[in-house]
């Protein structure tokens, strides 16, 4: 559990170095609009790197996403995040909504830059009140289960560097999906050899690899 130990405060650290950023995003951008800006800049980078690398992006590179996992865990119950929010029509039902008001704000206030970054900054607003409300209730990452970047990317990077399970090395004591930060279940993915978790929503953390006692897992 050592190793596990190390990993979980590594990433945290990490965690906290992009953190730092969302608060000063969310109230700074009410005061300048200017810094709404930054969250397009997130929505490419996160689905770019997907391409690559799957939901990499969501693990430490998304200032929410760390937020929420750095500080809003403390606060959060960690209960199961219920399956309706992993759910492919709460996915584009999410992505439909935000992407059609985002669009139509943007064409309203087309070309004035301060409020079309306002128009940003309410969205994040908004979104993270419900973030919130889903950790304090649920889990710290029941919005990164439906966030449209994340869904998009879970798509996208479907099946690209994907953990890898040993079978033959496998107890089924379950503790990678204990560990997994979105609740993903490594071991369900167990099979002949050596089998790919294919789960979309897989981080890339690799706290399953390091909490496995047997080593069956590798990233």
């Amino acid at each position: 559990m050592s190793e596990f130990k190390t990993a979980k405060k590594r990433r945290l650290i990490k965690q906290i170095s992009t953190a730092v950023i969302f608060p000063i995003v969310i109230v700074g951008g009410w005061f300048y609009p200017l810094l709404g800006y930054f969250i397009p800049i997130c929505m490419v980078g996160g689905i770019s790197i997907a391409f690559f690398r799957g939901r990499k992006w969501c693990d430490w590179y998304c200032p929410r996403g760390s937020f929420f996992d750095s500080a809003i865990g403390l606060i959060s119950p960690g209960r199961q995040i219920p399956a309706l929010f992993k759910s492919l029509p709460t996915r584009i039902t999410m992505l439909v909504i935000l992407m059609s008001v985002l669009t139509v704000q943007i064409i309203r206030y087309w070309p004035d830059p301060y409020k079309i970054g306002m128009v940003f900054v309410v969205m994040l607003t908004i979104t993270t009140a419900l973030a919130l409300i889903l950790a304090v209730i649920y889990h710290p990452r029941v919005w990164c289960c439906f966030c449209p970047i994340g869904s998009i990317s879970n798509w996208v990077g479907k099946g690209k560097k994907p953990v890898q399970i040993d079978s033959a090395l496998c107890i089924n004591c379950k503790l990678c999906g204990k560990v997994c930060p979105i609740q993903v279940s490594p071991y369900k993915f167990k099979g002949n050899g050596t089998e790919k978790v294919l789960d979309g929503d897989c981080l890339k953390c690799g706290l399953c690899t390091a909490a496995c006692p047997k080593k069956a897992l590798k990233l």
